[in-house]
């Protein structure tokens, strides 16, 4: 499949600052692609610039086939953006939402009422069209952003972290919509995510940045083996007590990744008989635990192998608003 980004020895500098370091990148056509990083690791600089709404130091972005630096408006016609921040204006119905973007994008009137349609049907909001935004549960409005990102059938859309603050239902929800997108309208997602079990479901393949270089890439079960870790032994306990358990992992010959809630390690192929030996040793000290398990390793388990720190919201991404996308690209 053809590129539909094509991000070239990208380097971003504020100052002193190296925001982004010599990332080299390509997304293929009908990917769901997943962009990984704690807070300043560079993912927001890199978004931004792959928006225009940044000029890099040096290196080149193409969208399909369109340079984003010589030809931004061209580029940002490829793309429909769907924010951190759910943007839905809540005293308009879901279909006036709809119409006054078809409208910005200078979708001709015969063909509006027509798609305004179509993206209700996608957004299974067709019985909601006349019932004021404001009204909506997140998830709702959540399909609605997404259905208004697609008015202008972009060839690309990019996702900041789309299902922060919903339930599970809503989140299960906005996964099968953007798969139905994704397979159905042939549209590729680049998506950011604060929660790594929605990347390992949802992306082909998943890119992971640090300090301002691409440090991981590849699929979910590519970047598993990669790590080089299999049976991950986890105990929870409170804060008081998570160096205590740290201790009891080292003394049976594991090293312990201590987080905010719980410990965690690679028991490797004797992880059955390191958990015997974990909670003999955890019950001798009368440590107090909260529970202790034994698992395949996750995305969550990479990232952590290549960051060292757990993913955190950042703020920032996509800074150009709903202001920023004009033009029409079907």
């Amino acid at each position: 499949m053809p590129d539909i980004i094509k991000i070239e020895n990208l380097v971003k500098r504020f100052g002193s600052l190296t925001a982004v370091n010599d990332i080299n990148l390509n997304i293929k056509e009908g990917e769901i692609f997943g962009l990984l990083g704690p807070n300043g690791a560079g993912k927001s600089t890199t978004l931004n610039i792959l928006l225009g709404l940044l000029a890099p130091t040096s290196g080149k972005v193409m969208v399909n086939g369109v340079d984003m630096h010589k030809d931004p408006h061209a580029a940002r016609e490829e793309i429909g953006i769907v924010t951190q921040e759910t943007v839905v204006e809540a005293e308009l119905t879901a279909e006036q939402n709809l119409m006054i973007f078809g409208r910005l994008y200078h979708i001709p009137p015969e063909e509006l009422q027509k798609d305004i349609d179509f993206a209700l049907d996608l957004a299974a909001l067709t019985n909601f069209r006349n019932a004021y935004a404001g009204t909506f549960s997140g998830g709702m409005k959540r399909r609605l952003e997404v259905s208004k990102a697609l008015m202008h059938a972009p060839k690309l859309i990019l996702l900041d972290e789309p299902t922060t603050g919903l339930d599970v239902q809503n989140r299960t929800q906005i996964w099968n919509l953007l798969r139905e997108i994704n397979k159905k309208q042939n549209v590729t997602i680049l998506m950011t995510t604060q929660y790594l079990e929605e990347a390992d479901q949802l992306c082909n393949r998943i890119g992971i940045i640090d300090h301002g270089k691409l440090i991981a890439l590849g699929t979910p079960s590519e970047l598993r083996q990669k790590i080089g870790m299999s049976n991950i032994i986890e105990v929870s306990a409170n804060k008081d007590n998570l160096q205590k358990v740290a201790a009891a992992f080292k003394s049976i010959g594991l090293n312990p990744t201590t987080l905010s809630n719980k410990v965690t390690a690679a028991g490797g192929s004797s992880a059955t008989k390191k958990i015997e030996l974990l909670i003999k040793e955890i019950s001798s000290k009368k440590i107090e635990i909260q529970n202790i398990s034994m698992h395949e390793p996750t995305i969550d388990d990479v990232f952590l192998k290549l960051t060292g720190s757990q993913v955190r919201d950042e703020s920032g991404a996509f800074t150009g608003g709903r202001g920023s996308m004009m033009g029409r690209g079907r």
